[in-house]
């Protein structure tokens, strides 16, 4: 797509006015690094610290700046924060933009620099949240701060949105907002947040990726019972041994490749770029290097055993055995996911669904598409953008259930030897502070376009 005039400064609004120029990067790196500061750790299991303090956090700056947030609770310390922007065209439907305040757990002795700290050293921002996702909340802080002090309205309404519990599937957070504050939402028609925007490099070149959809979640346990007994006897009906089995059975299950049309439209990108065929996908996709990893997984479905329980005693047999799953199916898979499954663990195993959300996937065209690639190539001329289908899960899932077209853009221009997507609940995760105040500025860009 063609990028829009690359010789706007980045520092001025949409109206090109000197009188009114701005920076909206200004703030970007403390903001990052003051929230990163703020332990919000999601357990899981609700006895983390919550999101309460960051969430106040949030809420002073987007008071300081002339909005008046509200901070809403789904329960004490589980805190989400929305906030109207109004734009410059008020006939215009709003834009939701969307972060997440909790972060996964971190072992502060695995890291370099503490996890909560916040350090900004060697050109990065240290600590749990850096890319997920403080460094959005960052970016969407910094840029509203900046243009409110210029008088510089988005182009259309924007609903800032910081939610809770994103990180254990967003029951504290998105999923009841929309449950219990859905008249927030009620004329929003398209979101932003994340994970994409960001660059790999193929061929030399930059490739930016922005998700358009993203993996069904289906958190498994896998039960098998049998008779308990002495160790030392024979026990063919042994629980862990049938558990186990079907375990390795699940975890080494090749599932098929079956591009979805936003990963067609990746392999046919990346072939192009590489002047090879789109005949091998996982050897295609290998060409984006560490990030094939992450994007890789989301040319099929995927079933990942995580966890494994049996058993007091080395000489009793216990009665029961339990493993956790963690499966992520395509879009349009649902069904043939859950009955390959039973399939492969086979009939004396019980599989239970504890999490059950479905997948999305939305079209790679229109006005905000048109926008995010344009706002990418004025900052990044040279580069290409296309789309992927995460293999993760967002809070997406939660404004799609309100008909809301979702993208993951957290724009970001990386250095081609970083392992990006190894950051993702990573030790050591950190962003780049070039990259975070080039996101501040696609951001700023896209207000004005979107």
């Amino acid at each position: 797509m063609a990028a829009p005039d690359s010789n706007r400064p980045a520092s001025a609004p949409g109206d090109g006015s000197a009188a009114s120029a701005y920076d909206p990067t200004t703030d970007v790196v403390t903001h990052a690094s003051e929230l990163i500061g703020i332990d919000t750790t999601n357990t899981g299991d609700d006895s983390g610290p919550g999101e309460r303090k960051a969430a106040e956090y949030v809420a002073e700056r987007l008071a300081d700046a002339g909005l008046e947030p509200t901070i809403l609770e789904s329960r004490p310390g589980r805190a989400n924060v929305v906030a109207r922007w109004e734009g410059a065209d008020p006939s215009l439907a709003p834009l939701l933009l969307h972060g997440h305040l909790d972060v996964v757990p971190a072992e502060a002795d695995d890291w370099r620099f503490h996890p909560f700290a916040g350090e900004v050293d060697g050109g990065y921002v240290h600590g749990r949240g850096a890319v997920d996702m403080k460094n959005f909340d960052a970016m969407m802080l910094s840029v509203v701060r900046a243009r409110q002090a210029a008088g510089a309205p988005p182009r259309r309404p924007v609903l800032l949105t910081f939610t809770a519990d994103e990180e254990a599937g967003s029951g504290y957070g998105g999923h009841w907002l929309v449950d219990e504050h859905p008249d927030w939402f009620a004329d929003c028609t398209e979101a932003v947040g994340e994970v994409g925007g960001w660059s790999a490099t193929v061929a030399d070149r930059r490739l930016y990726l922005i998700e358009t959809g993203e993996k069904g979640l289906a958190w498994m346990r896998l039960r098998a019972t049998g008779k308990a007994g002495h160790g030392s006897m024979r026990h063919p009906d042994n629980a862990v041994t049938a558990l186990t089995a079907a375990v390795a059975a699940l975890g080494a299950y090749d599932w098929p490749i079956a591009p979805t049309p936003s990963m067609q439209q990746l392999l046919e990108t990346v072939a192009r770029l590489t002047g090879t065929s789109a005949d091998d996908p996982d050897a295609l996709l290998a060409q984006l290097g560490p990030a094939a990893r992450m994007v890789g997984a989301g040319i099929r479905d995927t079933t990942n055993p995580s966890m494994l329980r049996a058993g007091y005693k080395v000489n009793v047999v216990p009665a029961t055995a339990e493993a956790s799953i963690d499966g992520r199916f395509l879009p349009g898979h649902d069904d043939s996911f859950i009955a390959t499954v039973r399939e492969v663990v086979g009939p004396s195993v019980e599989v239970e669904y504890l999490t059950h959300q479905p997948a999305l996937e939305t079209s790679f065209d229109g006005d905000l598409v048109t926008a995010m690639s344009s706002a990418l190539l004025a900052e990044d001329p040279g580069a290409t953008v296309a789309p992927y289908l995460m293999s993760g899960g967002t809070d997406a899932k939660a404004w799609d259930r309100l008909g809301i077209r979702c993208f993951g853009f957290t724009p970001l221009r990386l250095p081609a030897d970083l392992d990006f997507t190894a950051l993702f609940h990573g030790v050591d995760e950190r962003v780049p502070v070039d990259a975070l105040e080039f996101g501040a500025r696609v951001l700023d860009r896209l207000l004005d376009i979107a």
